[in-house]
């Protein structure tokens, strides 16, 4: 695929500029007239490709860039502006090359007479099914701008929780690499040198742990080339394994399964089952449909098969509630609370306060994630440090003592 740079005029008279994807100059062509342009001029663009791909890659949107947009066309929506209008404004405030194309290849999609909920649905990657679906609703009840407004807040929140894990995690991420650098480099560098006074001395009686260590340093180092490979391949084949549809599962599996982070994974998928559930019935979104995109959104193989069954359930004329009911996966008052949102027909409601249940749940774990980390860490650390000084300090006091 190629692009062009182009100058249009369209059906009102407006002029627009922008960029077509097209294998060559006469398809970019009949792409321009099947969306109505009166074509003023047709360029290609040129560059190197790696020039290209590092560009696209270093300013692709993120979270942040999603969240901004929609509050800002929700605005503007609100204010009458009309859509296309709105969306070109936008595409000339945004500072990413990336999404400034993506915005304008939507605005010229409105423009061409398709919906929103359409236009956006080219872009995958950035709009979510759970966005495009929404945004579809918003247009059917002519409350676009509640929609949009909605999933600003959906966006944002789903970033801070993110936002939140990540920042818990940084300090116990950052020890353990750590110690796992200085670890290397002490075999590499320090240990070597150190230990060569034990078989200089040769009659000491060395502790075992000196012995295991001696030895470790001594293959560690004569096999380095070797452990680089083995480390390199053991490393492709870990991330093709868990790229894998069986990797994939036994991934999701272990999650959920961990011990201390485990529920807390599970509270941020509940979460957003019952969030995306409630947010979509509340939209008219037909059930069926609701548990299908939900199952897309999850995020979780093992919860996307169970919502996909709970999604049979209701097609053969079952209850959501006696679907999940089955798994260990869902608590108790997880489906509880749904059985009494089927039998008093406010299931909405009920997921609504459900999600808000596990979202604070969830919030209140984060928190505390450092603090459950942290003890695993101090001993490791300590039985690190009580390692070194049985294997180094005691023969060497020893070595002095009976000299």
């Amino acid at each position: 695929m190629a692009e062009y740079s182009y100058q249009s005029k369209t059906r009102e008279g407006y002029i627009v500029e922008g960029v077509v994807d097209a294998p060559n100059q006469n398809s970019a062509v009949d792409i321009l007239h099947s969306k109505g342009y009166v074509i003023l001029s047709l360029e290609p663009l040129q560059g190197s490709l790696f020039e290209y791909d590092l560009g696209g890659f270093l300013s692709r949107p993120n979270s942040k860039d999603l969240t901004i947009f929609t509050r800002q066309l929700s605005t503007l929506i609100d204010a009458d502006m009309p859509l296309s209008e709105g969306l070109r404004t936008l595409a000339k405030q945004v500072e990413k090359p990336a999404f400034k194309k993506i915005i304008s290849e939507i605005a010229e999609s409105v423009e061409g007479g398709s919906l929103l909920s359409a236009s956006i649905a080219q872009f995958p990657n950035l709009f979510s099914p759970f966005y495009v679906r929404l945004v579809q609703s918003g247009e059917i009840s002519g409350k676009l701008h509640e929609s949009l407004l909605y999933l600003a807040d959906y966006v944002e929140r789903t970033q801070s929780i993110n936002s939140k894990i990540k920042g818990a995690l940084t300090y116990p991420a950052f020890i353990v690499f750590s110690l796992a650098g200085v670890g290397i480099l002490m075999i590499v560098y320090v240990l070597p040198q150190l230990l060569a006074i034990f078989e200089e001395v040769g009659n000491v009686d060395l502790p075992f742990t000196t012995i295991a260590l001696i030895w470790i340093t001594n293959f560690v180092n004569g096999n380095l080339i070797l452990m680089g490979l083995i480390f390199f391949i053991a490393t492709f084949l870990a991330t093709y394994f868990i790229r894998s549809p069986e990797g994939k599962i036994w991934l999701d599996n272990l999650k959920i399964k961990i011990p201390s982070l485990g529920p807390i994974v599970r509270n941020l998928y509940l979460a957003r089952i019952a969030e995306s559930l409630s947010t979509l019935m509340k939209a008219g979104i037909p059930i069926i449909d609701a548990l299908k995109i939900t199952s897309d959104l999850v995020g979780n193989s093992v919860y996307r098969d169970i919502v996909l069954d709970a999604e049979e359930s209701v097609k053969s004329g079952g209850t959501i509630s006696s679907a999940l009911s089955k798994y260990k996966e869902i608590p108790p008052l997880f489906s509880s609370m749904i059985t009494i949102g089927e039998r008093t027909g406010k299931m909405d409601f009920i997921l609504e306060h459900v999600a808000n249940f596990y979202k604070n749940e969830s919030e209140s774990s984060i928190q505390n994630i450092s603090q459950i980390i942290e003890p695993f860490l101090i001993l490791v650390l300590g039985v690190a440090v009580a390692g070194l000084i049985s294997s180094i300090l005691l023969p060497i006091y020893n070595i002095v003592g009976g000299g």
